[in-house]
């Protein structure tokens, strides 16, 4: 049989605690002293990590969010060993992460060249001829992320 403690302290101000059977201290209608339980299991909680925070884009040209509506765009690249895209530009933000491989990004005229690696992010150049390529003998995966007018190509080919 189950026994709760319950106080006295109703009856009469005596210091004393009386054992009662639940049946019977339900009769009386004294209050059940709480009972100890275990504690709860911990709830798993998300883990959120910058990855990037910025203001300009690789060539240091200040990000401003589009006008009008704006469709996004995510698309998945992948380019193989020994590839070079053609030179090209992007009229509308566009941001790149990347996921395997290592990427050489250069200016058009090939002045200014960027490295880029495995957890890295990519704020692309706005409006400036560029291209890329893969450096070592692993294909280069990207997740690139354009911010367009809605149905606007964000890749102009030279």
């Amino acid at each position: 049989m189950i026994r709760l403690c319950r106080s006295a302290a109703a009856f009469g101000g005596l210091a004393l605690s009386l054992w009662l059977t639940p049946a019977i201290a339900d009769m009386a209608g004294v209050p059940p002293v709480a009972e100890a339980r275990a504690p709860a299991p911990a709830v798993p909680k998300a883990v959120v990590t910058k990855l990037f925070s910025g203001t300009t884009t690789a060539l240091g040209q200040p990000l401003a969010l589009p006008q009008g509506p704006v469709e996004v765009t995510v698309l998945s690249y992948e380019i193989p060993p020994g590839a070079t895209l053609p030179v090209h530009k992007h009229p509308h933000p566009r941001y790149a992460y990347v996921l395997a491989g290592q990427l050489e990004v250069s200016t058009g005229d090939g002045v200014k060249t960027f490295e880029y690696g495995p957890g890295q992010f990519i704020v692309e150049m706005l409006d400036e001829w560029h291209y890329g390529r893969t450096l070592g003998n692993e294909t280069v995966k990207l997740l690139v992320i354009d911010q367009a007018a809605p149905g606007a190509s964000n890749t102009i080919l030279k």
